[in-house]
């Protein structure tokens, strides 16, 4: 069950760098652009560390503070998340 979940997360992940890259391109070719809704989906769906990797590397969506902010929010939700399961779901219980 971990690595399934070890795959989905890096599947998501690449898939969302992508999906930002290619809305990076879209935006300066002036085509019509993937939604801010639809990223954020795919950040809160496991790939904010994609997404946040693209933001880096393209340039892409890092002036734009409401995006921004909920990125953040979404990274926070994530890394809470993670926390809670391998502190008191996992059975290795490794970080305590």
């Amino acid at each position: 069950m971990q690595k399934l979940l070890l795959y989905y997360l890096i599947a998501i992940n690449l898939f969302t760098f992508v999906l930002f890259g290619w809305d990076k391109y879209l935006a300066k070719a002036h085509k019509r652009r993937i939604s801010e809704r639809e990223l954020h989906i795919m950040s809160a769906m496991g790939g904010f560390i994609g997404g946040s990797l693209a933001m880096y590397f393209f340039r892409h969506k890092t002036a734009k503070s409401s995006f921004l902010l909920k990125h953040i929010v979404i990274m926070l939700l994530w890394i809470g998340y993670g926390l809670y399961y391998f502190t008191y779901l996992n059975p290795l219980n490794f970080i305590r």
